[in-house]
């Protein structure tokens, strides 16, 4: 006002462009707001292709638009609904007539609020049935996948705890666990073993990180980190934190382990303990063998007592190939009658065409005839030699000629002691030579 009484009345007042206007409003607003800490509750978040991220920081009355470059410090996963605390800088864009906060650090407002979000994602991913799988952990893993950073004690303690209790092939895919790019990172990785080929892919995977607070954490409670976690083929230990600390990736995982070492130990068996599991096995196969050959040659023994003797198991074959053998004979004699009286008859028809070629014919079917009997004679000696042989060996005279003796009370055979009568008159005693009779005076029985 003063600076307008103060011109002259003809005077023509200066004209700004819109532009000339913008850029003085810029300056004015960046440099009374050049840091600036707001907090306010996230509302329409939006990842650009570019990876700048656009929304808008809302509290009860008011909202400000604020833009996040890429590669901007932030500690959680913006989305809509989380109240957070950032620190930035006023500016405005004049290409739209509007300030707007330039976001140069983000951090959630509180544990509170985290866990809001942690619980609303948890039931919601329940609901979708991504924590109703589990896969069975191999017995015996030939090959395992971790995912960890490449340093710090943690990767040291899983693969000094794997070597100590059962050594294999250990592939490590190092990523981030903290800060801008783990969740991309450690999301890749578990996919990324997912479709290496079959001679490198893993047989169980551990995803592991050492403890911290909830936002150290938050990596593993990201929706992605989450669903690839539930979607790996591989089964997939998690072991975040402390055995106190509960991420998303545990009830998406097929394994939650208390501790990074805890991992190992549940991923692998005891290399010691196999060792012993099948000597101890063998052991009990060894005796249980022994016993089924000592039960199955008391069975043989019961067997062998029972044959008869071999010869009178081959009176009746022999007798037979006797028969067989005499009929045989007469069998050979009518044909060779037979086949003379037919060559006579020829002879007597054609005996200047036929009687050399018949003679020659007989001749050979008589010599055939002789050499197949023979041999079907000696096949048969040979079988009965076999059977005799076999015979003798079962017979019970091979028992008696080792030194046992089988008893028999009045011509009955006395094979247990609970058969041996309270008194008896005579005993017999049967050797391999002869037989002994006794008469006891006095009989003391201990039946087992």
């Amino acid at each position: 006002m003063n600076q307008q009484s103060s011109m002259p009345l003809d005077a023509k007042p200066e004209v700004l462009s819109v532009t000339d206007v913008s850029l003085s409003l810029k300056r004015y607003v960046e440099a009374g707001f050049r840091s600036v800490h707001i907090r306010g509750e996230i509302s329409g978040y939006k990842r650009h292709t570019s990876g700048h991220s656009y929304f808008a920081l809302k509290d009860n009355d008011s909202v400000i638009d604020a833009v996040a470059w890429r590669g901007t410090p932030i500690s959680v996963q913006p989305e809509d609904g989380l109240e957070v605390i950032i620190r930035g800088r006023i500016t405005t864009y004049p290409g739209r007539s509007k300030y707007q906060v330039v976001v140069e650090s983000l951090e959630a407002a509180g544990q509170g609020a985290l866990m809001k979000i942690l619980l609303e994602r948890k039931d919601r991913l329940e609901r979708e049935g991504l924590f109703a799988h589990k896969r069975k952990l191999p017995a015996f893993p030939r090959r395992i996948g971790i995912i960890t950073s490449p340093t710090g004690a943690v990767i040291r303690d899983i693969l000094h705890r794997l070597e100590d209790r059962f050594p294999c092939e250990v592939l490590v895919w190092p990523v981030q666990v903290q800060g801008p790019g783990s969740i991309e990172q450690v999301a890749f990785a578990i996919r990324g073993m997912n479709v290496l080929d079959l001679s490198m892919r893993p047989d169980v995977l551990i995803v592991a990180r050492g403890g911290g607070s909830l936002e150290d954490l938050w990596t593993f409670n990201e929706e992605a980190v989450v669903r690839a976690a539930a979607e790996s083929v591989i089964p997939l230990i998690s072991a975040i934190g402390h055995e106190t600390d509960t991420t998303l990736i545990d009830y998406a995982s097929d394994r939650r382990a208390p501790t990074p070492t805890a991992a190992a130990e549940f991923a692998t068996p005891v290399r010691a303990q196999l060792i012993f599991a099948l000597q101890q096995m063998g052991e009990r196969m060894y005796q249980f063998t022994m016993q089924q050959f000592r039960f199955e040659w008391m069975n043989l023994k019961g067997y062998v007592r029972g044959l008869p003797q071999p010869y009178y198991m081959i009176e009746t074959l022999m007798q037979r190939l006797d028969d067989r053998t005499e009929r045989l004979m007469r069998a050979v004699l009518q044909y060779i009658m037979t086949q003379q009286q037919r060559l006579r008859m020829l002879m007597i028809k054609h005996p200047a065409e036929n009687l050399y070629f018949h003679q020659q014919h007989f001749d050979h079917l008589s010599d055939r005839f002789l050499r197949a009997m023979s041999a079907s004679f000696l096949t048969y000696e040979q079988i009965f030699k076999h059977l005799d042989a076999r015979l003798m060996q079962s017979s019970y005279t091979k028992i008696l000629e080792k030194g046992f003796v089988w008893t028999s009370i009045r011509d009955a055979v006395i094979s247990t002691a609970a058969q041996f009568p309270d008194t008896a008159d005579t005993v017999t005693l049967h050797f391999i030579d002869g037989t002994v009779t006794i008469r006891p005076n006095e009989i003391t029985k201990e039946v087992l």
